[in-house]
């Protein structure tokens, strides 16, 4: 089993991934317990659930702490437990990390991203960072959340903030704000949709999907003509996530006007 993979990803960035991915796996069926990985990405996401599917594997799910996550776990789980049965675990697995600022400071993203990084502990160890009102919330492993409390006191930049550990079912739920946008394209092929939400070429277009860059419900899509329907997820890679909701009408020439949503 996994021949294929384990060959065509011997080498490369993707080697370790798929590797962890297969001790994973091959744990759970041994042991007969649930294994997961650490954080994944989009990328890395796409493409560990193209060998999951050619294998015909069953009993995984990601999941990342919420809806809509840039970075999830795989979790593998053996035949006597059910999807539901697994659910009921992420309590176990997963927790909140909450910094709470003073009220005079307000930190974005990228000040708590680098805030963690420079504790030296690598990406793929927590999750998404949802900033909020009074701070941050940030999804990690219940394994590392103790450590990583700990020496985020440490640091000068969070030094008069309140840091506390709690459950996931307590994450701070954020309203995803939208801005509504309108394109034409000739055909719902994912290349028109990419020329015109990345407002680039038909060639550039073409390259941005041929590179990887392109993801379409967080799948990697590399196929041009790829058909996009009402409610997929568009994600190009350094110009944003859309949601297609609908086409509005059919122009006299033959076109189409469609909403979109463009995630802020």
């Amino acid at each position: 089993m996994f021949e294929k993979a384990k060959n065509k990803y011997k080498d490369g960035e993707y080697k370790i991934t798929v590797a962890k991915m297969i001790d994973k796996y091959e744990f759970c069926k041994t042991k007969n317990k649930i294994t997961y990985t650490d954080f994944l990405n989009v990328s890395e996401i796409s493409i560990i659930s193209k060998i999951l599917q050619e294998e015909h594997i069953e009993n995984y799910i990601f999941w990342g702490g919420k809806l809509e996550t840039d970075r999830s776990i795989l979790m593998f789980y053996p035949d006597k437990l059910s999807e539901e049965m697994l659910v009921k675990n992420y309590e176990k697995i997963f927790k909140v990390i909450r910094i709470t600022l003073p009220n005079t400071i307000k930190y974005e993203h990228r000040e708590f991203l680098s805030g963690i990084m420079k504790l030296g502990i690598k990406r793929e160890k927590f999750g998404d960072i949802i900033v909020t009102n009074f701070g941050a919330d940030i999804i990690v492993l219940t394994e590392i959340s103790k450590i990583l409390l700990e020496d985020l006191k440490t640091l000068t930049r969070f030094k008069k903030s309140d840091i506390s550990i709690k459950n996931i079912d307590e994450l701070t739920k954020i309203e995803v704000e939208f801005e509504k946008i309108n394109i034409i394209v000739s055909s719902l092929r994912l290349d028109n949709f990419v020329s015109e939400l990345a407002r680039c070429s038909r060639i550039q277009s073409q390259e941005l999907i041929k590179s990887g860059k392109v993801f379409v419900n967080s799948i990697n899509e590399f196929k041009y003509s790829k058909k996009i329907n009402n409610g997929d997820i568009i994600t190009i890679r350094g110009r944003g996530k859309f949601i297609f909701e609908c086409i509005q009408k059919e122009t006299k020439n033959g076109r189409y006007l469609l909403n979109i949503k463009k995630y802020k």
